[in-house]
């Protein structure tokens, strides 16, 4: 094993040196799990680094996302091209590819934006559902591959960390090894401080195939591996390391994590680690070994690439994996409704008239089945039938919205994440990522303002809106009626570079569009009654409270008040929409908006004289009408205000 501790040595001086050179860094993990990574790369990894988006490689993902210079030394040591001397030079500095924690870059080798700790953890588990569900509909003669997660304490101490552990053993995601890097040091500390529980134990419990191995033999650590792989059960391979381990001065020590290296500990660790390189110099002998142990996976994806090409399913394969959809997909999503009806359930008959047509959706509710309604002809995803296309995830909303983002990065499915939008607090650091990430995930929240009703101010998410409007990169729908609920599934499911969010009532909404011969919700604004030019009132509404507009209307304008009704289902897009055109949906005249929500945020379509109803505090216990009529989210209200404006 002489090779791979030449491999692994290779990695910890790259580290050192790209860390003294950016001044800053986390050296920790990359010391600590050198041997560990040097062993899965020499001998188990499937990759091809010259086809870094071969769909049959396996998935590496480092949670513990602040030791990002073990993945990256990989990647170079491995020959990804993008990945370059000059790249590791640039660690941590503007437009690197080697950023302080990993940002997605899959063409380099980088599968996902690690995060926050646990994130990623959480991201491996959606991968590993993906590949599963990706073999039982293609077989395993085109996709047979693993996911590998390297995982540190912090990880496995958040919260979702449990929630992933749990549910990975409940499904039996036997693809799945987690390589935790037990070095019994967190950045305060020793991990006595705060925890004392038996970490391998909590496995365990949750049917997890677990071995306790030294990180530093790499005899034990491949052996470790190959009992992993042949055990049907998602593995943790606990590998007891030192962290920093190489620099005389920190290693085992609580500086070891991220203190500052000085030009000493570099002299001091290439003696202890017989190491007499310069800064940055590999031999070319260890280079070789680095690429001759990817050999395995070029010509395992050579193999392949001759599989696809003679197989039946090449093209939808192709299709599912680039995300391309089917010619006239959207032909039978619903049209207009005579009766009112919930949004929640339009979306749910959106989804599920797409179950056959768009087979790659998959969808994960947070054990809501009944209350959002989208499982419907959908079968489960579970141990016996990894061909469901519906994964019950338990009330592990943390945990279900980095799956999304796993499935997404992972490719050729589409994920839809479904539960209340108050809990949607609980998945804001996913959906952040998946926004930095710019996958293409659907999030459905059902339950969207007071008109959740009795459920009380807990489940009444007044503020959320305007938190996610506010976040980069994330398209937040609240649509009408059953029309603008599916053309927002349209335009998401056209949506290739971020990802979208439904804002969708529990309570019914009256179906004020019948027109659907043009996709309006694809402007993010339109005018749905009155005129663009002359008017004396402009009422701006989403959601539920459209229709309250509208109804606002039929009584203002024999009143003598021209009242033009604009729905905007999507600020996003109304943002991207041409000056003139913005100016034409809003007109000149007064302006009221109306929405379930807080004013924040409005501003931006709202002149200091115009008016908003809405909320200005939480909710409250009672039903819908009652509350609408408590908080003055009424016609009346609107009436009043209207005079007022226009001088009636």
């Amino acid at each position: 094993m002489t090779a791979i501790q030449n491999m692994a040595d290779a990695i910890r001086f790259l580290a050192i040196d790209a860390i003294r050179t950016a001044g800053e860094g986390h050296q920790g993990v990359p010391l600590g799990m050198a041997e560990i990574a040097a062993t899965l790369y020499a001998n188990h990894l499937k990759a091809a680094p010259k086809d870094p988006l071969w769909p049959d490689r396996d998935r590496v993902v480092l949670s513990n996302g602040h030791g990002s210079m073990l993945l990256y030394a990989l990647l170079h040591l491995s020959g990804y091209d993008k990945m370059t001397l000059d790249a590791l030079k640039s660690f941590r500095t503007l437009h690197s590819v080697c950023a302080g924690h990993p940002e997605i870059e899959q063409n380099a080798g980088i599968e996902i934006t690690s995060g926050l700790l646990g994130q990623g953890i959480a991201c491996a588990v959606g991968m590993a559902v993906a590949e599963e569900r990706l073999a039982a509909r293609f077989g395993r003669d085109l996709v047979d591959h693993r996911t590998w997660a390297f995982v540190g304490d912090g990880c496995l101490q958040e919260g979702m960390g449990q929630e992933a552990i749990s549910l990975a053993g409940h499904l039996q995601l036997g693809r799945l090894t987690f390589l935790w890097d037990d070095n019994q040091i967190t950045d305060d500390g020793d991990t006595a401080l705060s925890i004392s529980e038996d970490v391998p134990a909590r496995f365990c419990a949750a049917n997890w195939h677990v071995v306790s191995v030294d990180g530093h033999d790499i005899d034990a650590v491949d052996a470790a591996f190959i009992e992993a792989k042949s055990d049907p059960r998602p593995s943790l391979i606990a590998c007891r390391t030192t962290i920093a381990r190489g620099i005389p001065r920190l290693q085992g020590k609580r500086g070891g994590h991220s203190a500052p290296l000085t030009p000493q500990d570099a002299d001091e660790a290439r003696i202890a680690r017989s190491w007499p390189h310069p800064a940055f110099h590999i031999p070319k002998d260890i280079y070789d070994d680095w690429h001759k142990a990817m050999d395995r996976g070029a010509q395992a994806q050579t193999e392949w690439s001759k599989t696809l090409a003679t197989h039946p399913d090449q093209d939808e394969f192709n299709r599912w994996m680039t995300g391309a959809l089917p010619a006239n997909w959207a032909d039978n999503l619903p049209g207009s409704r005579n009766d009112a009806r919930a949004t929640i359930l339009s979306s749910g008959d959106a989804c599920d008239i797409l179950t056959e047509v768009l087979p790659e959706l998959i969808v994960l509710c947070a054990d809501l089945e009944a209350p959002t309604n989208h499982k419907r002809s959908r079968d489960s995803f579970n141990l016996t039938n990894r061909a469901g296309t519906y994964v019950h995830c338990g009330v592990r909303e943390h945990l279900m919205g980095a799956m999304v983002s796993g499935i997404a990065a992972h490719g050729g499915l589409r994920p839809i994440n479904v539960t209340y939008l108050a809990f949607a607090d609980y998945e804001r650091p996913a959906m952040r990522m998946a926004a930095l990430m710019s996958l293409p995930a659907i999030y459905v929240f059902s339950h969207d303002s007071i008109g959740v009703g009795s459920n009380g101010p807990t489940h009444q998410p007044v503020e959320t809106l305007a938190s996610y409007r506010a976040m980069p990169n994330m398209r937040v729908f609240r649509p009408a009626d059953a029309v603008e609920t599916a053309e927002a599934w349209e335009v998401a499911l056209e949506t290739s570079d971020g990802p979208s969010m439904f804002a969708l009532s529990r309570q019914d909404a009256d179906q004020v569009r019948s027109d659907t011969s043009e996709n309006l919700t694809r402007l993010g604004a339109y005018i749905l009654a009155g005129k663009d030019g002359d008017r004396d009132l402009t009422l701006i509404a989403t959601g539920t409270e459209v229709g309250l507009a509208v109804k606002a209307r039929d009584i203002l304008e024999p009143l003598g008040i021209r009242t033009t009704v604009v729905s905007m289902p999507c600020w996003d897009l109304f943002e991207d929409q041409p000056p003139a055109y913005q100016a034409q949906v809003l007109g000149d005249a007064p302006r009221i908006a109306i929405e379930a929500a807080l004013k924040f945020g409005w501003e931006r379509w709202l002149r200091p004289t115009d008016r908003f109803i809405g909320m200005t505090s939480f909710g409250a216990s009672a039903k819908a009408p009652v509350l609408y009529d408590h908080f003055g989210i009424n016609d009346n209200k609107i009436i009043v205000a209207a005079k007022e404006l226009t001088g009636r």
